[in-house]
C-alpha cells in the first residue's frame, strides 16, 4: 500500500507525520510527504531517511494563480507516484490535495478535518473557507475529524454527511506521549527549581501556563483581562506564555507591551522543549475561542496539570469538566480568572484533577492508539472503496453486451423455449448477490436445475441429482450466464470482473479479500480464464485481487478473448458442481444456497 500525506507546511508534516510515519512503514505501507518547503522540511528529511519527500509550494493565504501552479504541480506528482491512498490535511493542503488525487483517479481519499477557521470567521472571507471545506469534504471519499465535537459542527454546518465523517480512535491529531516525552517521572529532578530559577520565578509562587499562538483566536485578550484581576487578588502568581507571534489574526502591540512591562508575566516565545516549561507550571490556561482537538491540554494533563480550557469544539473532548480541569464560556475573562483562582487557592484540587488527567491520557491517547486506527482506517478504506475504471470500461461493456444480445438473440429465445418446456417456470433464476461496494443486486441466469418435489424436501437432493440434462449443456456451454448481460446494461456488472459470490460471504472476508468488491462483479474474469471451477476458491480469489490491482482495458479485452476461447472448447467447467462452492476459505454459510 503506497500513501501519500499533503500539508501546506512542513512544520504540520512534522507534526501530522511524527511516529505515524514509522509505524505505517514497520506494517508495510510506503509513505510519501508532500509539503511547502522550509527548514522544518529539511530536519524532517534528516530524520526520515527512508520516506519520500517532495517540496511543492503552497502558500496559506488566498492566492489564485499559486494555487493553479500548485495544484497542476501536485497532480503531476501523483500521477507518478500513482498513490493508493492520498491523506491531505489543513484547509488549504486538504482542498488542493483531494482535488489532485481526483483529478488523478486516486481511489481513497481521506480529507483530515483538524479545525474548521470559518466558526471564527465573518463576511465574504467564512463564505469562502465554507465553499472550500465543503468542497474538500465533496471530493474526499473519507473525512477524518480529530474530535468528535468537531465532527458534530461539521456535520451542523452541513459541510460533510454524517456516514461520511469518523474519529479515529479517542481522537486528538497523534495523541501525546505520556510515557516518554510528557512522563513527569522522566523529567530530571530539579528541573522545576532549576526552569523557575532561570526565569526568575521564586520556588513558592503559583504559576499559570499558557501555550499557543499569541493571536486573538487563542483568547489571549482574555487571557490579560483575567491576569490582570488575579494580580490584584494574588501576589504571589506568575504567569508563563510559550508561543510566538503571528501576522494574521495578531493582538495589539499595545497588549504585548503591556504583557513584556509585567515582571511577573514571562514570555518565552516559541520552544520545542516544552516539557521542562511544563514542570515549571501549576495550571495551565488555552481561553481559546475555536479548537479542532488542541494538543496542549494533552501534554499539560500528561504532566499531571489541571486545564481551564473554554467550552468550544475540540476543548470539551481534551478537558473533563471538575474532573481533569475546568471549562469556561468563551471570550469571558471573568469566568476565566475565576476558574484559576479556584486552582490557586486549592494546590489539593491541582493535584487531584491533574492525576486524573495524566491518567486519562495513558488510558486514551496513547500516540498507538491513533496510528493503528489510522492504519485500520486505510485498510477499511482500500477494501471497501469502488474504483473508477473509467467510461472507456462502461462504453466497451454497453456496447459488447448489446452486441452480444443482439448477435445471440436467437439462442437466448430457444433457450428460455427449452427451459419453459422441460423445467417449467421460473425461467430464470434470480439470486441476491454484492456488487460494486458491497451493494446488492439481482443476478439474473438460466435456470438449469428443476426443483425439488414436496415428498423429497428442500434440501434433500444434490444439485447434481437436480440437475436436468438441459441444464448440463446449459452450463457446459456457459449459455445459462447470458441473462447476466441485463446486468451489465443496467449497470451493476460489468463484462469483465470478479464474479459475484453470495451474500453470506461478505461478513467472512478478511479487509484485503474485500477488495474484490472495488470494481463491478462481472460474467467473466481473470479467474475464470486460470481455471474456473477446477482451481481452488483461495486461488480464484487471488486472481480477483490480482486483477483489482493490474485493471487495464487492453487485460479487460484479452479477458474477453480468452474467454470465448474456453467457452467454446468448455474448458474449467464442472456441470454438477455450483460455481460459487467454496471449498478452502471457511466461507461456506450455514445452508447451501437456495434452489435453482
Amino acid at each position: 500500500m503506497k500513501v501519500v500525506h499533503i500539508t501546506t507546511v512542513p512544520e504540520s508534516l512534522v507534526s501530522f507525520l511524527g511516529g505515524l510515519e514509522e509505524y505505517l512503514r514497520g506494517r508495510g505501507v510506503d509513505v510519501v510527504g508532500i509539503t511547502s518547503p522550509g527548514p522544518h522540511l529539511e530536519k524532517f528529511v534528516r530524520e526520515h531517511p527512508g520516506t519520500e519527500v517532495l517540496a511543492i509550494e503552497m502558500p496559506r493565504r488566498i492566492s489564485p494563480i499559486a494555487d493553479l501552479q500548485a495544484l497542476v504541480r501536485l497532480v503531476l506528482a501523483l500521477r507518478r507516484i500513482k498513490p493508493d491512498i492520498v491523506h491531505a490535511h489543513t484547509p488549504k493542503g486538504g482542498l488542493l490535495g483531494v482535488l489532485a488525487a481526483r483529478l488523478v483517479g486516486v481511489p481513497v481519499r481521506i480529507y483530515h478535518l483538524r479545525g474548521l477557521p470559518l466558526e471564527t470567521a465573518t463576511g465574504w472571507r467564512r463564505g469562502v473557507l465554507r465553499l472550500a471545506e465543503r468542497t474538500s469534504c465533496t471530493l474526499a471519499t473519507c473525512v477524518l475529524s480529530v474530535s468528535e465535537s468537531l465532527r458534530a459542527v461539521a456535520i451542523r454546518e452541513k459541510l460533510v454527511a454524517p456516514n461520511k465523517i469518523r474519529v479515529p480512535a479517542s481522537g486528538s491529531g497523534q495523541g501525546v506521549d505520556a510515557a516518554g516525552r510528557f512522563d513527569p517521572a522522566r523529567v530530571p529532578a530539579g528541573t522545576r527549581r532549576a526552569t523557575r530559577a532561570r526565569l526568575g520565578i521564586p520556588d513558592d509562587a503559583v504559576v499559570i501556563g499558557f501555550v499557543g499562538r499569541l493571536v486573538q483566536d487563542k483568547g489571549i485578550n482574555e487571557l490579560a483581562v483575567a491576569w490582570r484581576e488575579l494580580t490584584a487578588r494574588y501576589p504571589h502568581v506568575h504567569l508563563i506564555i510559550v508561543g510566538a507571534t503571528e501576522v494574521r489574526d495578531s493582538i495589539h502591540p499595545a497588549l504585548v507591551r503591556s504583557l513584556e512591562a509585567d515582571s511577573r508575566v514571562h514570555l518565552i516565545g516559541f520552544d520545542w522543549n516544552i516539557a521542562p516549561l511544563y514542570a515549571a507550571m501549576d495550571v495551565v490556561a488555552l481561553p481559546t475561542y475555536r479548537e479542532g482537538f488542541p494538543n496542549v491540554p494533552l501534554e499539560a494533563a500528561a504532566m499531571s496539570l489541571p486545564v481551564v480550557a473554554t467550552r468550544v469544539a475540540g476543548c470539551i473532548d481534551a478537558v473533563v469538566d471538575e474532573t481533569t480541569g475546568r471549562l469556561v464560556a468563551a471570550r469571558d475573562a471573568h469566568a476565566l480568572a475565576t476558574a484559576l483562582a479556584e486552582y490557586v487557592e486549592n494546590p489539593s484540587l491541582r493535584a487531584a484533577h491533574g492525576a486524573a488527567g495524566r491518567q486519562r491520557v495513558l488510558r486514551a491517547f496513547r500516540p498507538e492508539l491513533i496510528w493503528e486506527a489510522t492504519h485500520q482506517t486505510y485498510h477499511h478504506l482500500r477494501a471497501h472503496t469502488p474504483r473508477s475504471q473509467g467510461l472507456a470500461k462502461r462504453l466497451l461493456d454497453v456496447g459488447g453486451a448489446s452486441i452480444a444480445i443482439a448477435a445471440l438473440s436467437p439462442v437466448i429465445a430457444a433457450s428460455a423455449l427449452a427451459i419453459r418446456v422441460t423445467m417449467g417456470t421460473p425461467v430464470l433464476f434470480a439470486h441476491v448477490r454484492p456488487g460494486l461496494g458491497g451493494k446488492l443486486f439481482t443476478l439474473y441466469k438460466f435456470r438449469t436445475m428443476r426443483a425439488p418435489k414436496p415428498e423429497e424436501g428442500a434440501w434433500f437432493r444434490t444439485d447434481e441429482e437436480r440437475l436436468t440434462r438441459l441444464g448440463r449443456f446449459l452450463r457446459r456451454s456457459s449459455i445459462d450466464e447470458l441473462p447476466g448481460l441485463l446486468n451489465v446494461l443496467r449497470g451493476e456488472m460489468s463484462l469483465v470482473g470478479p464474479r459475484p459470490l453470495l451474500k453470506e460471504y461478505l461478513q467472512r472476508y478478511s479487509s484485503d479479500q474485500h477488495r474484490r468488491h472495488t470494481v463491478r462483479p462481472g460474467i467473466t474474469g481473470w479467474a475464470q480464464v486460470h481455471g474456473r471451477q477446477t482451481i481452488k476458491f483461495s486461488k480464484r480469489i487471488e486472481y480477483d485481487l490480482w486483477y483489482v490491482d493490474h485493471w487495464s482495458l487492453l487485460l479487460d479485452l484479452e479477458i474477453l478473448a480468452r474467454t470465448v476461447i474456453r467457452v467454446f472448447r468448455a474448458e474449467g467447467v464442472i456441470p454438477g458442481q455450483n460455481v460459487d462452492d467454496v471449498d478452502d476459505l471457511g466461507l461456506t454459510p450455514d445452508r447451501p444456497p437456495a434452489p435453482r
